[in-house]
């Protein structure tokens, strides 16, 4: 009997349990999915409504900068970087799953060997022989006996089995295919959180490296400044030299030198640790790798158009990530409730069966089959599969409040990457004019030194606020770049509908990938 013709026969038998399922659960079987609704706004507030193509890739971004040393870091951190090798053995992991938990859509056939005797005690068998009362066993040609000298025959017998079983469940109700699908979705998932760890590993690449060149920058800012402080110091102690100078002006002095050294040891302490975190991003020691790093003043400032709020979601790993999380658990949830129906599994045997091994093969009497179907259909099980269908559609709504979080969350982080870059500009614009004049006030007050009509207090004050301002515009510059960086995220990184697809490709050619006929 082949099984459609099995199939149509267990028909009205599997229309009466599954009506028989929906009684005895006692529960409800509709689901209502959560509201998934919510278009995009037409523009962002911070950018003209304009169209545009997807930002450039990692490497390509990284070139906009116009430094040669921080393109090759960020091409060997795409290369080494282990945080995209963990991504990668998760895909491996998403594809390997999505084979097992496509297994129950095909036949499962193994081979059944069976060589097998079986020793029987006389003593258990012969006990009316023994005991000269009538003895219903008999001897025969598969079993050998062994006569003890009590009278007791112990019997030895063989059972020898070469052939195939093989099983399988009819899926009516989609409850195999829905697992295979939601498996088979989680393994593009996978894909999708790949491409979001890359794009955040070239955001810390870039942010270490520009923290980099801002430790060094800075660091050049507080040589020169203790120069400065130090200059003013000698000119005091000459002044101190021939009496027009006190004490206190020198003490003062001395404080402002001081305060100023020590800022360069925590600068020293961050240019060390960042070089050793960027090593770390690469994969390397932070013995193996030296970075030369320069200024970030020598750095060009990319320009970069975020186009609509709807190209932008379009072009998000993790976004895409999310939804395809989503689209998995709905099949997820499509299976629990196919648990409640009744399943039905076709099992059958070919070989050979014999109680001798030499009369096992060859011999038309020593075939053996048998073809079964068994239907099982779920009565009481103290609410397990009503728990079970409760957990997924409970496990949807969480992944529907994610997905719709992480659409806000992509649209709020471009906002704020336009905020940051537009106002760090103006920050620095500021910053510039403050330094400039600040620079001029020293001038002043150092020539008034020389001259000898200067306030030390005043003195003071004009050093402070000239080193202090001129560091402020150096994380002021910093910040501007980590926008540029923070704008590269929020845009996707240069990820677009066209990648979604190579990705997706990628994935079934993974599944249908090193399929042979044995295990």
């Amino acid at each position: 009997m082949t099984a459609p013709a099995l199939s149509r026969s267990f028909r009205p038998a599997l229309a009466a349990a599954a009506t028989l399922a929906a009684a005895l659960a006692g529960c409800d079987l509709e689901w209502d999915k959560p509201n998934l609704s919510a278009p995009p706004p037409a523009r962002f507030k911070e950018a003209k409504p304009q169209p545009q193509p997807p930002i450039s890739g990692g490497r390509d971004f990284a070139a906009k900068f116009g430094s040669r040393e921080l393109t090759e870091l960020v091409e060997r951190a795409l290369d080494d970087n282990l945080d995209i090798a963990a991504a990668i053995g998760r895909i491996a992991q998403a594809d390997a799953q999505a084979r097992v938990s496509s297994a129950a859509q095909w036949p499962s056939i193994s081979m059944t060997d069976i060589a097998r005797t079986t020793r029987t005690p006389g003593t258990t068998i012969n006990v009316g022989s023994a005991s000269g009362g009538f003895n219903p066993a008999t001897t025969s040609s598969s079993s050998s006996t062994a006569t003890s000298s009590s009278g007791f025959r112990a019997r030895n017998f063989g059972f020898f089995q070469l052939g195939l079983t093989a099983s399988y469940e009819v899926d009516f109700w989609g409850k195999n295919e829905d697992a295979s699908k939601a498996a088979r979705i989680l393994a593009n998932a996978s894909r999708f959180d790949r491409d979001v760890v890359e794009i955040s590993t070239v955001a810390a690449v870039l942010n270490a490296y520009f923290q980099v060149l801002t430790a060094q920058d800075r660091l050049r800012i507080a040589n020169q400044n203790v120069a400065i402080a130090q200059g003013v110091m000698d000119a005091i102690n000459a002044r101190l030299e021939v009496g027009t100078a006190t004490v206190l002006d020198t003490s003062q002095q001395e404080t402002i030198l001081a305060q100023q050294r020590a800022t360069i040891p925590p600068l020293e302490q961050t240019l060390r640790q960042t070089r050793n975190n960027l090593a770390v991003l690469l994969g390397q020691t932070p013995e193996s790798m030296t970075v030369k790093g320069g200024s970030l003043v020598k750095l060009k400032f990319p320009q970069i158009a975020p186009g609509l709020p709807s190209e932008v979601l379009l072009r998000r790993p993790d976004v895409a990530e999310a939804e395809a999380r989503l689209a998995s658990q709905e099949f997820s949830v499509l299976q629990a409730r196919a648990a409640f129906f009744p399943s039905l599994t076709l099992t059958g045997l070919y070989g050979f069966q014999s109680a001798m091994l030499s009369t096992l093969v060859l011999r038309p009497d020593a075939v053996a089959w048998q073809v079964a179907g068994t239907l099982t259909q779920p009565v009481f099980d103290g609410w397990n599969l009503q728990g079970q269908y409760d957990l997924q559609k409970g496990r949807y709504s969480e992944l529907a409040a994610i997905y719709r979080k992480q659409i806000l969350t992509a649209l709020s982080d471009t906002e704020n990457a336009l905020i940051a870059i537009r106002e760090t500009d103006r920050q620095m614009k500021f910053l510039g004019v403050a330094v400039s004049a600040a620079r001029r006030a020293l001038d002043a007050v150092e020539m008034r030194l020389r001259e000898g009509t200067i306030d030390i207090v005043q003195l003071a004050q004009t050093q402070t606020t000239y080193f202090q301002t001129e560091d402020q515009l150096a994380i002021a510059r910093l910040s501007h770049f980590q926008a540029a960086t923070s704008l590269y995220q929020a845009l996707g990184g240069g990820w677009s509908p066209t990648t979604r697809e190579i990705e997706i490709a990628r994935s079934n050619a993974a599944y249908e990938a090193d399929r042979g006929p044995w295990p």
